[in-house]
């Protein structure tokens, strides 16, 4: 009689090897999480970074009057593109800034320059955001050039900053490429506070 010792398949002899391990108290090595990039390395590249976009969503609180709208930020070099849409009309008010220059085309076509346009923002938005900084406190680095106080989470990126009288709370961030930019973020002043949670960005 012919035995069947020796002709084992293959799949028992696996399973049987994985139940051993497992008796054995085989453990997974865990795979080591990436060093954390100094925040001496990651602030100038950030603040240096000259072109970026992003969508996403805001909800403004300004006394006691709110709304939220859809956002789209368009960043080239100097020069700041966003758009609002949602309650502030049915197109929505685009903003361009460069420096000083500022320009708002409204929710009936109509563009604005100059003082104009900050009016505009004031009455849409009630106050006029914060643009030249804004920026930059968008990619979770501090405006260069002004003072501002900073704190650091555990993987050396910005958890709160203060800067122009205005404080901006980090609650999450997202990796973008090898980069990781915030998420959901808070900027807060007396009487006005905004909430910006980051759909998507491209580099």
């Amino acid at each position: 009689m012919r035995s069947n010792v020796g002709s084992v398949p293959a799949g028992v002899v696996l399973a049987g090897l994985a139940l051993a391990c497992v008796l054995a108290g085989c453990q997974t090595v865990p795979v080591p999480e990436a060093p954390a990039v100094a925040w001496s390395v990651r602030r100038p590249a950030l603040q240096t970074l000259g072109r970026f976009d992003l969508n996403g969503r805001v909800a403004i609180a300004v006394g006691k009057q709110g709304f939220n709208a859809g956002l789209r930020w368009s960043q080239s070099s100097t020069v700041t593109h966003l758009s609002l849409s949602g309650p502030l009309g049915a197109g929505g008010v685009e903003v361009t800034a460069d420096g000083d220059n500022l320009s708002v085309v409204t929710s009936s076509g109509k563009r604005l320059g100059a003082d104009e346009a900050r009016e505009e923002l004031q009455d849409k938005l009630g106050f006029e955001p914060p643009l030249t900084s804004l920026r930059y406190w968008v990619l979770g680095v501090p405006a260069p050039g002004g003072p501002a106080s900073v704190q650091l989470d555990s993987q050396q990126r910005l958890s709160s900053l203060t800067q122009d009288g205005w404080r901006i709370d980090y609650g999450s961030y997202m990796p973008v490429g090898a980069e990781w930019l915030p998420r959901l973020m808070t900027l807060q002043r007396e009487g006005v506070r905004v909430r910006m949670v980051v759909d998507g960005w491209r580099l």
